[in-house]
């Protein structure tokens, strides 16, 4: 569990990042010593951190030392979030000041005015967390840790083939039977192709929850064809769709081009029921996952597509039927 521990910990400080350059936190800081603070120091440090995070996500498994660092990193990053929440608290006091100026209203702001993180010293707040985030990130070289930013990874993630041993697989069932309804024939969709996303943390077992449902001998009656590709962080279309022809047997030569590829594939497509699985999606681009699809609408109705990532922003450019969120097992399960 330490690896998902970790995940949320990560996204934590992305909600973080997103909300120091929010609106209301801009419009409530402008103009006040604090902005030069919150917005040169509080996002880079966090930033900083996130890089160091995946570095350790695995090394404290081994490394006490760095577990501790870690226990420590994240009491200081929920307290950072419980500033953001104070402040978030001040803008809607000012908001509601300045909108609504009737006596109700003077009476509803005075009453979130006794919650004004200006009055209850914010500034020795915010430089006591940034005092502790500085001391943790000046110990990374000490454990051993390197910040690693986009482009870079401290674990690059072996591509998951469809191969499951279910004898291993604890605590899923509930989720299996869930997305099975989602791929029966008699679930009839409004949709010539329902394309739904698995979302969740690294860890919690997006690909093997995928991996259960390509097995299943029911799920493999009900289409005419079967695809898995592991997509990972290089969405290549012509790659992708290469691996997909290559899945239903179709031989494919070295000579051919993108266009080629695709109109092959919308052949062996066409009228077909098909299910096809694209494991650790990471594509934020709307049109390169058009590009990608353009041979999918081929397929007979109710073919399905299963998207496994971790980005919710992932799912919102692909799907077309609501996002399935896979939660974190139970203590029992654990």
């Amino acid at each position: 569990m330490a690896m998902v521990g970790e995940a949320f910990l990560s996204a934590s400080i992305e909600v973080l990042l997103d909300r120091i350059v929010s609106g209301d936190v801009l419009r409530l800081i402008q103009g006040k010593k604090l902005e030069a603070v919150l917005l040169k120091k509080l996002k880079p440090t966090l930033m900083s951190v996130k890089a160091v995070l995946d570095a350790a996500e695995n090394k404290q498994i081994t490394n006490p030392n760095v577990k501790s660092w870690t226990d420590e990193l994240k009491d200081a990053v929920y307290d950072a979030e419980d500033l953001l929440d104070e402040i978030s608290t001040e803008a809607l006091r000012n908001k509601i000041e300045s909108e609504y100026q009737t006596t109700a209203m003077k009476q509803v702001s005075s009453f979130f005015s006794s919650f004004n993180p200006f009055k209850d010293g914010m500034q020795s707040k915010l430089e006591e967390i940034l005092g502790r985030l500085d001391y943790l990130l000046n110990q990374k070289q000490i454990l051993g840790l390197k910040e690693n930013y986009k482009g870079e990874k401290a674990f690059q993630r072996t591509a998951a083939t469809s191969l499951v041993d279910e004898s291993d697989v604890c605590g899923r069932d509930d989720e299996k039977e869930k997305i099975t309804k989602l791929l029966d024939p008699q679930n009839l969709s409004e949709n010539q192709i329902d394309v739904i996303p698995i979302v969740g943390m690294g860890g919690l077992g997006k690909t093997t929850l995928a991996q259960l449902m390509y097995n299943d001998p029911s799920v493999d009656k009900w289409f005419d064809r079967k695809a898995w590709v592991c997509v990972s962080e290089e969405f290549d279309a012509f790659k992708v769709t290469k691996s997909i022809l290559e899945e239903i047997k179709c031989s494919c030569d070295g000579n051919q081009n993108l266009n080629q590829l695709q109109l092959k594939l919308k052949e062996q497509l066409s009228g077909k029921k098909y299910l096809i699985i694209l494991d650790d999606v990471w594509n934020k681009n709307y049109f390169h996952w058009k590009e990608l699809a353009s041979p999918f609408t081929s397929g007979a109705k109710n073919s399905k597509i299963i998207v496994t990532t971790r980005d919710e922003n992932v799912a919102a450019i692909m799907r077309n039927v609501p996002t399935y969120r896979l939660d974190v097992l139970s203590d029992d399960d654990c």
